[in-house]
């Protein structure tokens, strides 16, 4: 890539300023069959292999359960019949699935509601759900050996995967699973990020995460980890962002760079993330290219301070903003707890004991955070305004990913097949 000069560096970056933002499901509310459309929460039960859908509001009651992996047998069939498929499959059930499979990663649905599109890192791949039948429509073989992380285009027509042992994001038309594109990342490619325009794509690389390599002086073992801004058309880089410098330029060399779970502002100028081993988050301001405050959240004094027992290297995992910008949710997830937090002065609220805390996102209406308490096989709702619990609710086993989504006004469930 060709240097790129100062002022050209800060011209980007207050481009992208304008543009940046969560990934949209809005898209989808402006499809001609919106009308008979049903605004919902999609949650992936990992170990499981199942998602259910549940109320994006309310009582977040559940709806109905989706089978991701209808296809598990012939999977096995391929990868017992290749040693190096059998041996990614295997380090994957033991390192990062803590001794399970992993079946569902992400999940988003189509514009039209009608399928449900699924990255199953045992399995490598991406699948299309046929929501009324349960059927697979498609099937995308990621490159190497694991799928993770995904993304949508605000349009809906485009979904972001990364392959995390590739170092490659692959960019599929979400309709056909055909690739349009795809692009070189750091370490271990994760979070996905299309800005609101759909011109750009962040990917975040957290690096090697499964090494017992956890002291501060033995970081540098854990490999590439930056932010990668591509064009979403041209797959062209745009930028890169390595916190290293940053994070040292306000002397914090013993932290991680691993960028993990993130969060942008509505006027897109600010990024809040966590990173690896940190109780606590940074807020980074994309114009000046700086991190500009630090927030570190209580510890829970019953968390061991063995780093290596802290899974695939969190601390806290999980942010989202509420939508006017005034909140923060974060889920600290080896802390057994999930807070709001005053973007205005960063002060948290109360301390809402769940149990392993592994996402949170915005309910429909905005009022709420719901975060997904892998320990105890629930989802549970935490009103911004007071920063207390209203509802959990029961799921399948190991939730993860919580995402809006949209489902046919009547759906209960796929009919047998």
């Amino acid at each position: 890539m060709p240097a790129i000069s100062p002022r050209h560096l800060c011209s980007i970056a207050a481009a992208l300023a304008l543009t940046l933002t969560a990934p949209a499901t809005t898209a989808v509310a402006d499809s001609p069959d919106s009308a008979a459309l049903r605004e919902v929460l999609f949650v992936g039960n990992n170990w499981d292999g199942t998602a259910d859908v549940i109320r994006s509001t309310g009582d977040f009651a559940k709806i109905g359960r989706i089978n991701v992996i209808p296809d598990k047998e012939e999977r096995l069939v391929e990868i017992n019949a290749d040693p190096i498929k059998w041996i990614y499959f295997m380090a994957i059930r033991n390192s990062v699935g803590e001794g399970h499979d992993q079946f569902v990663d992400d999940m988003y649905s189509t514009p039209d509601g009608r399928s449900m599109v699924v990255s199953r890192p045992s399995f490598a791949d991406v699948v299309s759900i046929d929501l009324a039948t349960g059927d697979i429509n498609w099937r995308f073989p990621v490159s190497g050996y694991r799928s993770d992380h995904m993304a949508v285009s605000p349009d809906g027509t485009r979904v972001a995967v990364s392959a995390s042992t590739s170092n490659t994001v692959h960019v599929l038309d979400i309709d056909t699973g055909e690739q349009v594109g795809s692009f070189a990342t750091g370490d271990k490619p994760h979070e996905n990020v299309f800005s609101r325009d759909g011109k750009y794509i962040w990917n975040m690389a957290i690096g090697d995460v499964n090494t017992a390599l956890d002291e501060p002086w033995l970081d540098w073992t854990k490999g590439d980890r930056r932010i990668t801004v591509v064009d979403a058309t041209t797959f062209e880089q745009v930028k890169v962002i390595d916190m290293r410098a940053r994070l040292d330029a306000i002397g914090l060399d013993d932290h991680s760079d691993a960028v993990r779970p993130a969060a942008f502002s509505p006027d897109e100028s600010k990024l809040y993330f966590q990173v690896s081993f940190f109780n606590g988050f940074f807020e980074y301001d994309v114009a000046s290219d700086k991190i500009t405050r630090t927030k570190t959240l209580p510890e829970n004094p019953d968390t061991s301070e063995d780093r290596t027992t802290w899974v695939n290297d969190s601390r806290h995992h999980g942010i989202t903003m509420k939508p006017d910008g005034t909140k923060l949710c974060i889920a600290g997830t080896m802390d057994d707890y999930a807070t709001v937090v005053d973007r205005a002065t960063l002060q948290e609220g109360p301390l809402v004991p769940v149990s392993k805390p592994y996402w949170s996102t915005v309910s429909g209406d905005g009022k709420s955070c719901v975060v997904s308490e892998s320990g105890a096989d629930q989802v549970t709702a935490i009103d911004f305004a007071t920063g207390r619990k209203t509802v959990s609710v029961p799921v399948g086993d190991h939730p993860q990913r919580v995402r809006l989504a949209q489902v046919p006004a009547d759906w209960t469930g796929p009919s047998a097949s």
